[in-house]
């Protein structure tokens, strides 16, 4: 069965979470199913062979789960309005498969989870839909067709699902926050259906 790969970076788990219900939204359409990966962190990376699979979590992706995949996800916390080092990294060593154009013609969206409103996801979601592009993809967004983007008082954009966590790092999704993820989940995988051969 094909597979959305949902790729994500999470340190305090709110964007594991949100992660979660972007897979929910991948399973509801027929014949696709979610794949959800993380990256390790880049001190486990530089200092230390990474562990083959973290404690808890996602299992971390493999260069064939990007190979496999009918689609891709990517997901990182807001690091100064940028993604977080550890996603940026992984998507550094692509180099072979963007050669070779394991990416090109898939469909791709990112997601976002900030402490604070106003606190970069837009950018962040931007700086992911970057090397989305040079791998040639094909970007999806959350159209305004989805009335909770209308409606939503934290997180959500029509540059991909998003939530704003507090202080903590780490709080439930909104109702809206839920019903954007999984609609981008539906989305791309709806999308991906019609994209395959």
């Amino acid at each position: 069965m094909p597979d959305i790969l949902i790729l994500y970076y999470s340190r305090g788990g709110s964007v594991a979470q949100l992660a979660r219900h972007i897979a929910r939204g991948v399973d509801e359409v027929a014949g696709m199913q979610a794949r959800l990966r993380s990256v390790p962190p880049v001190a486990a990376v530089t200092q230390q062979a990474a562990p083959p699979v973290p404690e808890d979590g996602a299992p971390y992706v493999s260069r064939d789960d990007l190979a496999q995949c009918a689609g891709l996800i990517l997901g990182s916390p807001t690091r100064f309005g940028n993604m977080a080092a550890p996603l940026k990294h992984f998507l550094d060593g692509t180099g072979a498969e963007w050669a070779s154009g394991t990416l090109v013609g898939k469909p791709a969206a990112v997601f976002t989870s900030t402490a604070s409103m106003h606190g970069g996801q837009e950018s962040t979601l931007l700086s992911m839909a970057l090397p989305l592009l040079h791998h040639g993809m094909v970007l999806v967004g959350i159209p305004y067709t989805e009335a909770a983007l209308s409606s939503t008082r934290s997180g959500g954009t029509p540059y991909g699902a998003s939530h704003v966590a507090g202080a903590e790092d780490y709080s439930e999704p909104s109702d809206e926050e839920r019903v954007l993820a999984r609609a981008l989940g539906r989305r791309v995988a709806q999308i991906a259906q019609r994209l395959l051969p």
